[in-house]
Parts: C-alpha cells; structure tokens; sequence
C-alpha cells in the first residue's frame, strides 16, 4: 500500500480545513471484524483533487455531499476524491474492519485466566486507518466524537469522557465518548473490555486507572503510588506551565501485548500493562514505571496540545517528554535519582543510535523524512535519549528559567495547532539574548558523538587542565576533581570530592588551578553534556581502584558509562570491564547501577564482546560476583540489590543443580520466593541448559495460565536443546501467521541461545529470507519484533555478518525491517572488531 508523502500531507493541508470526525464503532459483530461508521466534515479552500485513507476489510458505502462513490474505486488504502468545490463538505464512510493481534490498530485479546476478551486502539503513523477512515496526517487536527456499542458487560473508555447511554435489547451497551478538543487523527483513543477500574478526582479533574481483571489483586496493591505519582506530576507540570491542562479526563488504562513502552492519546493513555507488576520487583523498576507516567503526562502539552506538523519534527515529542519526564520525577516526587537510571540505560541506548550508519539529526532535514515509512524508523535513542540529552545541556547552558519563559510562549503561540522546529526555537529566542538558532544548529542538526578527553599537566604546586574535543558541539561540562581518602580498611578506596569546575569546552586555553593533581579528573561530572568521555592515565587508575568508593551515584555513572564506551569502542579489554564489576559491584549501593552494569556485562561482554572459549570464564565471574551480592543483602536491607543479583545468578548459571534446589523448595535461602516470574526464569534456564522436558514446561503453565505464563511456556520450548523444538519453534515464527506480537517476541527470545550455536546454525541464513517474507505478510510491528528478538544475535563471525550483508544489498524489504537489520549487522561487525582488538 502507498505511504503518505511530505509532499502530499503539504498539498492536503494547504487543500482542506478538517473540522469534525463523527465515528460509531460496534464491537459486537464477531471475533474478527469490527463495524466502523465515519463522517468527516471538512472545508475545500479552492477547487481540488485529494484522497481518504483506510484499511478495510469490507468497504461497504461511501457518499461525498450525499452522492454515491463506489466502493471498489480503493486503491490499497486509498480512496479519491476527486473535483472537490471550494467550501464545505460531507463525507460519509461505512466499513467492516479487522482486529489485530499485532498491536497495531484495533488489538484483540483473550485473556487465557478467564477467558475475558478486551480491545484497544494503538493508532500511531498510519494505524488509524486500521479503524476508521481518516485525513491522517498530524496536521490536519479536528474534533473527534465516538459513539460505541460493546458488549453489556464492558466497560468503553476514550479521549473524553465516557457515559453509557443505552443497553440494548440484545446484550449490549451503548457508549458516548464527549467530544475531544482539536487533535491529529494518531491520538485518538479507545480501549473497551470488563476492565477493573479505580477512579478518584484530582484537582477537579476525574482520574482513572485501569487493567484486565485478572489482574486486578495487582493494580489495588499499588493504585496509591501510582495515583501519588500522577498527581505530584500532575501538579509539577501546573507550576512550570502555563497552559493548564487542555482536556476532561485523565485516564491511565494498563492493556495487554502492547508494542511500546505507552502512547500519550490525550485523556487516555495506555500503558503496556507489564507495569501492573505481578511479581516481586526493584525500586528501580517502579520509578522507570514512575518515569513513564510523568513522560506519557509531558505529552499532553508536548505533542497533544502542541503536535508536529510533520513527522521530521518527533523530537518536539519525545525529546521533550524525555527530558520533562525524568526531571518532573526528580523534583516531585521521593524518586531523586532519576538521572542515574538514564545515564547508565538510556545514554547507552542514544549513544549506540548515534555511532550507527542509520544514525540521523535529532531534528533531522526535512527532506530526510520524506514519508511515513520513514519516519517509523526515527523513533528510536536518537529522538528519546539523545534528545533529552541536549536538551539537558540546552538547559544547563541557557538556565532553566529562560527555558521554560520559551516554552510557555511556544505553548501560547501553538496550542490545539502545530508547530515546527523553527517555531520552538523562535520561541525559545523570544525568552534569551542567547544565540539559540546557532545552538540548534550544532546540536540538533548534526549526527555522531562527540569525545572529550582531559590533558592533564601537574606542577607540584599547581595543575592545568585542558580538553581535547573530538567533535563539533560546544558543551557546558562539570569537571569534578576527586583525592583519596585514608583508608577505612574495608572494600575499595574510597575517594573525596575537592571541588567541581564549570567548563565551556571548547576552552580558549588551559585551566590552571592550585596545589597537586588530584586522584580523579572526570569530565562530565554531572553528565549534563552527551559526549564520550575518557580519562588521562593516573584518573583511569584510580578509578579501577576506588570506582564504588566515590560518594556520588552520578558520578559512578558517568564512569561506567566511560568504561562501556571504551570497551565498545576496542579501547578496554572486555575482560577488564568484567573485573572493574567483580570488583566494585559487592560494594555498589545503586540499583539502577547495578542492574545496568550487570545487564551490560552479561547481553554483550559475555554473550558477544568475548569468544565462545572464554565464555564460561565470563559466566563464572558474573555468577561469583551475584553470589557476592546475594551474600552481603542478607539481612534484608536491600531487596532490589538481591533480586538483581539472583535474577542475573539465574541467567549466568552454567549448572542446573542450584536452580533446582530453588525450584523444588519454592524460593533462594534466605530469601526471595521464586514468584512468577522468577520461576518462568529458572525454568527458561534449565531449558536452555538441558535439564527440562515439555511436561514440566505444561506443568507449570497449569500452574500458571495467565498470558505471562503462556509467554514463558513459549520461551521454554523454544529454548529447549533439542532439534524437534527448534523446528517447531522456527515454524511458528516464521511459517505460520498464528503468533500474538507478545507470543512471538517470546518465542524468538528462546530461540536463540549462546549455549546452542551449533545446534541453531543452519538457521542463521534462513533467517533473512523468512524475515523478510514474514515482514511482507505482517507489517512493521512484526518487522521490528523479528529485526530485535529473531536476529541470530549471537552468531558472531564473519560468515554471519557476509550472509546479512547480502541480504540488504539484494533484497527488498519493508524499511522498518532494513532499518533493524541495519543496525543489528553494524553491533555485530562492532562485536567481532572488540573480539580482535
């Protein structure tokens, strides 16, 4: 089907003023299809030619001003409407439309605990077409109105808010969602089902959360902190903006097998519901929840009430979500750390974005995102963490005060319409007498990662500093300087903090400062830049000794993170990093650090950065290191270190033996009991490493029927190292269609494992026909799920990296699928330079 152009969206728009969608959707039809009834009233500034979009299954009538059009006159997703008049028009559409189990469109599920079915919009780019006919571009803003009839037992939520109307004579209920303000077509939401609800008011406004009802138990237990959350946030945002809040409702329903992380529709945003946590987790993991709820809660001012007017600018969305998000959470609410979480797993993901050949501007050119098709591809750590990146840095050079002076004038000049980067930074230049077109410029229109290393001169009675900038952008960086402190006989050196320096690199000329070097130099103290950063000899030595004795978490981030891009870069042996973490994490107090240095450590030094022989060696420090840390948190004081620490034990254990133990008594000494999820683990492990068989695998799906527990029954079998389970899992991912995206994503996960090289290596060159068949046939979710999880990751070598090659060279594919492949054959050639280095 023919994807929307700049060119095109730029012609529509100067063509038509949409003013109202008035939509009926009745769920009651059938298992399949759903009936979808749309008029559209809109204004022709001059005489015209334009089209409609939809994706039907059955187009049954349609009518332009009363008159008949015919049906069969589609053209993929694409019906004319030719001769328009200047003035206004009618346009009426009546179609059957398909449900989804790829979490695009109208996503259908069946929760298999209690057989209750739920449905939701994810109507993103080009998926409203999935639902109902549309203008569908983000320029082209209207009211939007829905009425819905669903079963008499569900409950409708959507944009507005939602009242039940009438029940019909046939078991059903019907629903009217009140009128939005003006949006684009992508926002517009609904999510129908038996839901389980909690609503209460805040500020006048009424506040709901929602999930399945199995997972009810669940969501009661933290309804207070996430309503905590939201409203703390909810009055953070009304202190730094002016704008209120521009809509009726707001509702957070938490749905199943959604494709990311959550999607801002105003009033309604949906959440994956892997965020009802029904196992044990980390604080870390509620505050990334946290960070979600504040970034979804951003959007309703950055990208709801102010959209883009092309997809060129999705950074004016998520950067600025980003940003805001981990701010707002840090200043509003008990999570105060959130910078670290971002520096050690978000940079990384930005950084890698940036390093790649897909890389591409924050704010890219326009004529770089010519289509929809391509613009899928930008959202991405380059538009989340890279962005949020610069516009920390934005912040820390412009002050936060003026910052948010242009912000408010972008919302003033811009709200319910559109708006473009050259809009915001003339919003911005309203509010300093800095030059923030130049700014712009250097940051947010060039690609690649800039590196600043230190050269350090020491006098005996004073030092210089200077820094060497591999790079083009100017950065306001911290420099910490750090001296030893006396030994306290326990653990690693510890170290002091002497003073922090204000640097605007490039500098004009060395720094010269009193006394003796001290231990530690870190550029980047404060990591308000987004810049590699090395460190001179002497620093990087004390680092090696003192890295857990530093006092701040920050700053050991900035550190790690200093550590990973060396390694990645060929510049620091892997087995070195393993050691750096053998070391110093026992004595790491920082969960997110933790977990982020451990997941590092395991997903690339051990899994692809060191050879196959050296493996097991990787595997035994990191299991010794988990034991460590399982050891020191017996006293309960820590449970988010400890279920770090067994959750990796049971990724890197190499003998079954232990993790049946834990098994068979239901918990690890001491403590935690193996819930859910950590039992579906153990039991992954045991498959990968032969010591499970399917009737235990059913087993414990009779145990635990939920949809988690069919995912991990799909990761099991398709992880088990045995050639008949390889086949039938191959066959699933890519001969047959019957896979849900989360059932999929699960059984890939299995698939490949680095244990079973050999057993899987005939697969590795039929991967990339039978992902590009499959992409052709499900689309671009399905696309990005195989270029993730299905990718034989772990066949590094050469021949593996040749066949991939090829295949981009010679093939046609899907661009969502070219674009991961893309990037999965650039970290492998990465990996085997860092195996050679």
């Amino acid at each position: 089907m023919p994807v929307l152009t700049r060119d095109e969206a730029q012609t529509r728009a100067r063509l038509l003023d949409v003013q109202r969608y008035t939509i009926t959707l009745d769920l009651t039809t059938g298992e399949d299809t759903f009936d979808s009834s749309t008029v559209i009233q809109f204004t022709a500034r001059a005489a015209g030619d334009t089209f409609v979009e939809l994706k039907p299954a059955t187009l049954r009538t349609v009518t332009l001003d009363g008159v008949s059009l015919d049906p069969a006159a589609l053209d993929g997703n694409r019906l004319a409407l030719a001769g328009l008049t200047p003035g206004a028009h009618e346009l009426r559409v009546d179609a059957a439309m398909r449900y989804s189990r790829t979490g695009e469109g109208m996503h259908r599920f069946t929760d298999p605990t209690d057989g209750e079915t739920y449905v939701y919009t994810q109507l993103f780019m080009e998926d409203v077409q999935r639902v109902f006919a549309a203008f569908d571009q983000p320029d082209l803003k209207a009211v939007f109105e829905l009425t819905v009839t669903a079963p008499d037992r569900w409950t409708v939520l959507g944009n507005g808010i939602a009242e039940r109307t009438a029940a019909g004579p046939d078991g059903t209920g019907h629903w009217s969602i009140a009128p939005t303000p003006r949006i684009s077509t992508y926002l517009v939401a609904v999510a129908a089902g038996p839901w389980h609800s909690i609503r209460t008011e805040h500020a006048g406004l009424p506040f709901g959360i929602h999930c399945r009802r199995s997972l009810a138990p669940h969501l009661d237990t933290d309804a207070d902190e996430i309503f905590e959350i939201t409203r703390a946030c909810y009055d953070r945002y009304h202190e730094k903006f002016e704008e209120p809040y521009p809509f009726d409702s707001y509702d957070q329903a938490f749905v199943p097998e959604f494709n990311a992380g959550a999607m801002e529709n105003p009033g309604l945003v949906t959440f994956r519901d892997e965020f009802v946590y029904r196992s044990a987790v980390t604080d870390n993991e509620r505050q990334t929840r946290a960070m979600v709820i504040a970034h979804e809660m951003a959007h309703m001012w950055f990208g709801d009430l102010v959209t883009l007017t092309w997809w060129d600018d999705i950074w004016l969305n998520e950067s600025f979500a980003e940003y805001m998000g981990y701010q707002t959470l840090t200043e509003a609410t008990r999570f105060r750390e959130t910078w670290v979480d971002f520096g050690i797993r978000r940079k990384g993901w930005g950084y890698d974005a940036d390093q790649r050949p897909s890389t591409h501007p924050v704010a890219p050119d326009p004529d770089a995102v010519p289509d929809t098709a391509s613009a899928l591809l930008n959202f991405d750590g380059i538009s989340y963490a890279k962005g949020a990146s610069a516009l920390r840095q934005l912040v820390a050079w412009l002050g936060e005060k003026d910052f948010l002076a242009g912000i408010n004038t972008h919302f003033a000049r811009h709200k319910f319409g559109n708006a473009t980067l050259a809009d915001f930074i003339d919003s911005l230049a309203h509010a300093t007498d800095r030059d923030v077109h130049a700014w712009a410029e250097q940051w947010l229109r060039t690609t690649g990662v800039d590196t600043l290393t230190p050269r350090i001169t020491d006098h005996t009675t004073q030092w210089s500093l200077d820094v060497v900038r591999d790079g083009s952008r100017p950065h306001r960086v911290t420099v910490g300087t750090y001296d030893t402190a006396p030994d306290n006989g326990a653990g690693p050196a510890r170290l002091v903090a002497r003073e922090r320096l204000e640097l605007d690199v490039p500098l004009t000329g060395p720094v010269t400062l009193p006394g003796r070097r001290p231990a530690l130099v870190l550029l980047n103290d404060s990591d308000y830049t987004y810049a590699k950063v090395r460190l001179d000899a002497p620093s990087w030595d004390t680092a090696l000794h003192t890295l857990s004795g530093i006092p701040e978490p920050l700053t050991r981030t900035v550190l790690w993170n200093a550590a990973r891009d060396m390694v990645r870069d060929g510049e620091l042996a892997p087995a070195a990093y393993l050691d750096a973490a053998r070391t110093h994490l026992p004595h790491e107090t920082d969960v997110a650090l933790v977990e982020g240095v451990l997941d590092f450590a395991a997903a690339q030094v051990a899994d692809r950065y060191l050879a196959p022989e050296h493996r097991p060696a990787a595997l035994a420090t990191l299991t010794a290191l988990c034991r460590d840390l399982i050891r020191r948190t017996e006293d309960g004081n820590h449970p988010g270190l400890r279920l770090t620490a067994v959750r990796h034990f049971i990724d890197a254990a190499t003998q079954p033996d232990p993790l049946q133990d834990w098994l068979d008594s239901g918990s690890v000494p001491g403590g935690p009991e193996l819930d859910p999820e950590l039992r579906w683990r153990v039991l992954t492990r045991l498959a990968v490493l032969g010591a499970l068989d399917t009737a235990t695998i059913d087993a414990e799906l009779d145990r635990d029927p939920s949809a988690t527990g069919q995912e991990g029954a799909a990761r099991c079998r398709a992880a088990l190292p045995d050639p008949a389970a390889k086949a039938r899992a191959w066959a699933l991912l890519f001969d047959t269609d019957e896979l849900s995206n989360y059932l999929f994503t699960a059984t890939a996960k299995g698939f490949w494992q680095p244990e079973q090289a050999d057993l899987v290596r005939e697969y590795v060159p039929l991967f990339y026909p039978r992902a590009t068949a499959l992409a052709d046939r499900r689309g671009p979710a399905i696309a990005d799920a195989a270029g993730r999880y299905a990718f034989p990751a772990y066949a590094v070598d050469e021949e593996a990296l040749r066949l991939g090659q090829d295949c981009l060279d010679g093939t046609e594919m899907i661009p969502s699928l070219r674009r991961k492949l893309t990037d999965q054959l650039d970290d492998l050639g990465r990996a085997l330079r860092v195996r050679r280095a």
